[in-house]
């Protein structure tokens, strides 16, 4: 059965209760809301894991155990396990008050005394779900770092974040640009974020692998072609150049192209109009062009491989992205993220990184750079058996240790300084967005600056 589109826009409420008459009074209590049910723990996960509901009503008392806490509150920590930013409100009939104490000390968010007061419970799950979206929000700055100047491209490294701010302003104008780079360093986001930053961002942003299509295909791909125009041509198709009129064409791998598309696109770039195979109509194309490559294009061009012509009109402005190795505390920062992000898409439990795989991956040389750090995490998420992922899960090597032991509290200080450090990097020093990443008030956060000896740049 089809849901109305404006139940899909209301916030999600799932309701775990036994009793199928409570099951509907609590439905008809929060129309506001889509409301999800389950009467037992494993339609309960089933239910969380696909629709990721930011409040539950979890009933202490379930089947098997109906008269007793120990299925609610397993119930409980595997909600919590899968979920752990839900907001879980458990309810009971039950007059012990030790359960409530039990139930918010394992990481429930509030407590509820049955019988059901409708006003009441409904002023309770409002007051939960506000809470979630305030820290959806935080955790949207954290993860996409404040003030980020291309989004989605995470980074803390100084020097990367003051190119990326060229970047951001080369983005507003109408220059080509051209994104050098190992592969998987993130061009296509870089080139998928200047998109974004500019006045084309309603228009379509149409990439192109040069190097994935046979090149006897590729003029056709560019280009389109006429009915006609070669065998199999039974209808006038257009070409992905014609397909980004009034947006942004990324050509990726632009060192792969043939010396004959070469000059093909160079006569693009120069009259910004196009034929296609077959016919003869000149077509006039409005578009921007980001290029990207992970050759030495200069070496290419004193091989007589590739055109200098094309590279001048390709590099009005250009931008390389380092290796993840050469980028600090990158390769943590941007694990992390993926942690959580993957864990959503793979509905998997939520992990933590062990210290030994937090040393490895600080310390990898990253050969295949994000995205073979971002493969990496998948596959731990899938094969690690414990709650912590370590260096083995990941298929690294550790890293060589100091033989020097610490004290808990020099654990503590250390891991603290790590944190504020890393978000005071994500911030360029801002002392509002170094909180909000941390999620504690400003007063803290001085308190903690002074305890460790840091400073910030800025205040506001």
């Amino acid at each position: 059965m089809k849901r109305a589109a404006g139940d899909m826009e209301k916030p999600k409420i799932l309701i775990v209760e036994d009793d199928s008459g409570l099951q509907r009074q609590l439905r008809w209590a929060f129309d506001g809301y889509r409301v999800l049910s389950a009467s037992d723990r494993k339609s309960a996960l089933e239910v969380a894991i696909r629709e990721q509901p930011p409040v539950v009503l979890l009933d202490l008392g379930l089947p098997p155990d109906a008269d007793g806490p120990r299925e609610g509150m397993a119930t409980l920590a595997e909600l919590l396990e899968y979920l752990p930013d839900s907001k879980v409100i458990m309810m009971t009939g039950q007059n012990d008050r030790s359960h409530a104490v039990q139930a918010v000390a394992s990481g429930a968010y509030d407590f509820y005394q049955k019988p059901v007061d409708a006003d009441v419970l409904s002023l309770i799950v409002e007051r939960a779900y506000g809470l979630w979206r305030l820290e959806a929000e935080h955790r949207a700055l954290a993860r996409t770092g404040v003030d980020q100047p291309i989004p989605g491209f995470l980074t803390s490294d100084t020097a990367l974040q003051k190119e990326l701010e060229r970047v951001r302003d080369v983005a507003a104008s109408d220059m080509s640009v051209l994104v050098t780079g190992e592969s998987g360093t993130g061009k296509e986001l870089i080139a998928r974020g200047i998109h974004t930053l500019s006045r084309r961002r309603d228009g379509p942003f149409v990439a192109i692998n040069c190097a994935a299509i046979p090149e006897q295909l590729l003029e056709s791909e560019l280009f389109g072609y006429e009915r006609g125009a070669f065998t199999g041509a039974v209808k006038t198709t257009m070409g992905r150049v014609e397909q980004a009129h009034g947006g942004t064409l990324f050509l990726d791998e632009i060192g792969d192209l043939s010396q004959p598309l070469q000059a093909k696109l160079l006569r693009f770039l120069q009259e910004r109009t196009i034929e296609r195979i077959g016919g003869r109509q000149a077509i006039a194309v409005d578009v921007r062009v980001v290029a990207a490559t992970n050759r030495d294009l200069s070496v290419l061009i004193e091989q007589g491989a590739f055109r200098d012509d094309l590279y001048y009109r390709l590099s009005e402005y250009t931008v390389r992205i380092p290796p993840l190795r050469e980028r600090g505390t990158d390769a943590v920062v941007i694990a992390n993220e993926a942690l959580r992000t993957f864990a959503i898409e793979l509905r998997r439990p939520m992990k933590t990184f062990a210290d030994d795989a937090l040393a490895a991956i600080a310390a990898g040389p990253w050969p295949g750079n994000v995205r073979e750090l971002h493969n990496r995490i998948k596959r731990a998420l899938i094969t690690a058996r414990g709650r912590k992922i370590t260096a083995g899960d990941l298929e690294l090597a550790p890293a060589a240790r100091s033989p020097q032991r610490e004290t808990l509290r020099q654990a503590r200080e250390r891991a603290e300084r790590q944190a504020i450090e890393a978000a005071l990097a994500l911030s360029g020093g801002n002392i509002s967005g170094a909180a909000r990443i941390l999620e504690i008030s400003r007063p803290n956060l001085y308190d903690l600056l002074r305890r460790h000896g840091l400073r910030a740049d800025t205040d506001s």
